[in-house]
């Protein structure tokens, strides 16, 4: 299991005291008659001016994350979004309470997690947040001005879903540099992987189509905690077999982060799906739903929604030949010390030594790349459709060999890409090693940022303000 470093956050004690200063402040300002003039012996309370009858509709607190509050308003209103998401994905809404707790308790995981990238220097600048919300408008097939314009129709203001897009990219970087990069893939992994599987390059004959709930059980759980979890579960799993709609009682019981869409795991091929959830869906038609299922993160029900076919390639097996791209790269991320303008400049600097022949490539990637690759000269080896972001690829595939780009944005940072040579092959058995570590490494980044989420959550400090939010 990967352990990871613990929030640089101070005691709990401490977030208290820290609270209760700043409530302390801000109530100061709205005591009755604050600022009045008042005789230093007169008793009588000094008369109250126009604006001080006016009644004030202060927001309340629902809970405290570290040192940062959860207010009523903001639950308010991301109960709403999230509402009209869920019915225009045709799911249905639970009842009020339990879809409070279920979101309220995401809020305070996002809000976790963007603290600690805060602590960390990630950020997103609005330069790279245009160019995402550009990206989103194209892949809908809409100018920006008409997505902006139908967000807005719906009810969503484009600033909220801005922002929203904003916390998305941060948390992603987060979780890349948490979770993704601790995470190795072994050669005996890639061995058994292959045998298990007769040389096959992806995961077997058959795709699943999975749904989940999980009631996670905490961090260093007692006795006590597990079973009151565990009811949790059951009572889900009763609702279920008593007829309730799936995708409902995922939005109000699972903890998962899919939880509100329904639990939807979609299409997903054996080696992609951890051991256990393929035992207990084994048995299942379509439609059905599995007993309870116990992993390290909490207590799983899953829904069989469907079963196909899968494309296989094997070794030997004739396909399509492909191009290939051997590629290079000096990679500056953008972070709270480099901004992008600043990562831009450096490029734009080492390509001119470049291009003048005052450096070598790989020596300059070796000093400057803020990427693994470094150690190997920026070599990223040979490169497939579809092996890197989109960005990236277009750049690559613009170049001719031995050319070098301009600096090119992504959402890892800036680049500046070489290419060194190109060839058109088979998939080889060079790439059915390489397709079966990509399927393994996403399966355990999966089973980590559960993991990783779960730490996160059970080291902050959180406390819940209103009775019926209160830790469950």
């Amino acid at each position: 299991m990967i352990t990871f470093q613990p929030m640089r956050n101070a005691h709990h004690s401490f977030q208290r005291i820290k609270l209760a200063m700043i409530l302390l402040c801000a109530t100061a300002g709205a005591m009755p008659n604050a600022g009045a003039q008042a005789n230093p012996g007169d008793s009588r309370p000094a008369p109250a001016s126009n604006a001080q009858k006016k009644v004030t509709v202060v927001d309340t607190i629902v809970a405290v994350v570290n040192n940062e509050v959860i207010t009523a308003q903001e639950l308010e209103a991301r109960m709403r979004m999230v509402e009209r998401r869920m019915k225009n994905q045709g799911i249905a809404i639970p009842p009020r309470a339990e879809f409070q707790k279920q979101l309220l308790e995401r809020m305070i995981v996002d809000r976790a997690q963007m603290q600690l990238a805060k602590e960390t220097g990630i950020r997103v600048d609005d330069t790279m947040l245009d160019r995402a919300v550009a990206r989103i408008a194209e892949q809908n097939k809409m100018t920006l001005q008409d997505f902006r314009n139908r967000l807005e129709r719906e009810g969503t203001p484009f600033a909220r879903f801005r922002e929203d897009i904003r916390e998305e990219i941060i948390m992603q970087r987060l979780r890349e540099r948490e979770v993704d990069n601790k995470v190795q893939v072994t050669e005996s992994e890639v061995e058994n992987y292959l045998a298990a599987n007769g040389g096959t390059a992806q995961d077997g004959q058959q795709e699943l189509n999975l749904a989940q709930i999980l009631v996670r059980i905490p961090e260093n759980a007692s006795a006590q905690q597990i079973e009151q979890r565990r009811q949790r579960a059951e009572e889900a799993l009763r609702q279920l077999k008593s007829g309730a709609d799936f995708a409902k009682t995922a939005a109000a019981y699972s903890d998962a982060g899919d939880g509100l869409k329904g639990g939807d795991l979609g299409w997903r091929t054996p080696q992609r799906l951890p051991q256990l959830f393929i035992d207990a869906v084994a048995k299942l038609n379509p439609g059905e739903v599995s007993a309870l299922v116990k992993s390290a993160n909490g207590f799983h029900i899953l829904k069989l929604v469907g079963k196909r076919s899968a494309s296989v390639v094997k070794s030997g097996a004739a396909v399509p030949p492909v191009q290939q791209t051997h590629v290079r790269h000096i990679l500056i991320k953008v972070n709270q010390i480099v901004s992008p303008a600043d990562a831009r400049r450096k490029l734009v600097e080492l390509k001119e030594r470049l291009d003048n022949k005052a450096a070598k490539f790989e020596d300059l990637a070796k000093l400057y790349s803020n990427d693994l690759s470094a150690s190997r000269g920026g070599d990223l080896g040979w490169i497939y459709p579809g092996d890197t972001v989109p960005e990236f690829e277009r750049a690559m595939n613009a170049l001719q060999p031995g050319q070098i780009s301009e600096p090119v944005e992504s959402p890892f940072g800036y680049h500046l890409i070489q290419v060194l040579e190109r060839k058109t092959d088979d998939v080889s058995q060079e790439r059915q090693r390489l397709v079966a570590r990509q399927i393994i490494r996403e399966r355990k980044i999966e089973e980590a940022t559960e993991d990783w989420l779960r730490q996160l959550r059970d080291r902050a400090y959180v406390e819940y303000r209103t009775d019926e939010n209160n830790p469950r």
